[in-house]
């Protein structure tokens, strides 16, 4: 019972780590521009999540290391930067969460969004410091996922979306737009994302040859929790550009709440993005301290003091920026997925030596199917890099 409280957790802890307010602003204003076409930049996403996903979560769990300590054994010193490229992508993610955070509290309740900052931050600390830190941690990410479903579901039904028009350019598109698919990708399994539900599956002790059907489990349910939060949220945007009405560019994804469902939605909008954002912050915060405390006995032991400090560093550095969290997460969701084809590289070379895995192997398909993930990130990250990474600075 408890394992399977983990597996779920797990699959929540990335799901909610995916949907950020980064997720909630970027599909928004990415339907605003492709329409019923966007459709089809998720079902690309869903695919590449899925080829993704399935290979690290298995590899980290059937090995039992976290992935920076397979990456250090495959090559030393591998996983120093593994995990500094992890840590300085979600440290770039985790601002613009605490930024969400501020601004979900605005909405709600009219508080300066630093205050809300604030508030969230310790909310997010006083989680970490409970006594069962790893159960509170799951049960928070279950409700706050379901009620952001919930309540987004019911603008989606109020917003009146073209259903027919936009299942069929989701297969069969106008349209399309690499940068959207790399931010859109980056954004959901790009750098700490991809590891969150595999090293919350080591803590649980889920892990071995004999956990892989539970670990599949546990992958593909939270993408499949990601994807329908995803095409919800698509659709209710869609369903209030399509009638004709302007989002704002600042806070597209308020304008879809407040137009489709009135005073009502918009303080619905406020509870979503509240609990997207801290759950992020949880997320993020949880996963990118998992790549640096076995790096040392001191660290492991001093993990929730790292933590802490990873969640409060990134709240004062909000708070002193002074910026909206619009650019800053468009930029984080490009850079992990750049991130996302170097780590995915890494675990698919190091599940081939034998040294590292005795008595496993690798799957062929899953093999294809991976190499296929990093050759089309690495693909795009390249048109991205060439196109429009010199307009981000």
């Amino acid at each position: 019972m408890k394992k399977n409280s983990a597996i779920l957790g797990a699959a929540f802890l990335m799901a909610t780590s995916a949907i950020g307010p980064g997720f909630l602003n970027n599909t928004s204003d990415f339907t605003q521009k492709l329409l019923t076409s966007f459709g089809f930049i998720i079902l690309i996403s869903v695919v590449i999540d899925i080829g993704a996903q399935l290979n690290i979560w298995r590899i980290i769990t059937v090995n039992e290391n976290r992935a920076q300590d397979l990456s250090n054994k495959l090559l030393p010193g591998l996983g120093y930067l593994l995990a500094a490229l992890v840590a300085f992508g979600g440290l770039a993610f985790n601002i613009g969460n605490i930024a969400g955070c501020g601004l979900g509290l605005e909405v709600l309740t009219g508080l300066d969004p630093k205050w809300g900052a604030a508030i969230s931050c310790v909310i997010a600390l006083m989680i970490f410091w409970m006594k069962e830190a790893g159960k509170a941690i799951d049960v928070f990410v279950k409700v706050l996922g379901i009620a952001m479903i919930g309540l987004t579901g019911y603008v989606m039904v109020a917003s009146d979306p073209p259903i027919g028009k936009a299942i069929q350019h989701t297969f069969w598109p106008e349209k399309i737009d690499v940068k959207m698919i790399v931010a859109l990708v980056g954004g959901t399994v790009g750098g700490y994302i991809s590891f969150a539900g595999a090293h919350r599956l080591l803590d649980a002790n889920v892990k071995g040859v004999a956990a892989i059907p539970q670990v599949n489990r546990s992958a593909v349910t939270g993408i499949v929790i990601t994807s329908i939060m995803r095409y919800i949220l698509f659709l209710a945007a869609l369903g209030v550009v399509w009638a004709g009405s302007a989002l704002g560019s600042k806070n597209p994804a308020a304008s879809v709440f407040q137009v489709a469902a009135g005073d009502i939605g918009y303080k619905f909008f406020g509870v979503v993005m509240w609990a997207a954002a801290i759950t992020s912050v949880i997320g993020a915060s949880f996963t990118s301290v998992s790549f640096w405390k076995t790096f040392s006995p001191s660290l492991e032991k001093n993990q929730r003091l790292l933590i802490s400090g990873f969640i409060i560093f990134s709240t004062v550095a909000f708070i002193l920026l002074n910026q909206t969290p619009g650019s800053v997460l468009i930029m984080a969701g490009i850079l992990n997925g750049l991130i996302l084809p170097v780590a995915l590289a890494i675990m698919l070379i190091a599940v081939t030596k034998k040294r590292l895995f005795p008595s496993y192997r690798h799957p062929l398909w899953m093999h294809i199917t991976g190499w296929a993930v990093v050759a089309l990130m690495t693909w795009m990250s390249s048109i991205i890099i060439q196109r429009d990474i010199g307009k981000l600075f």
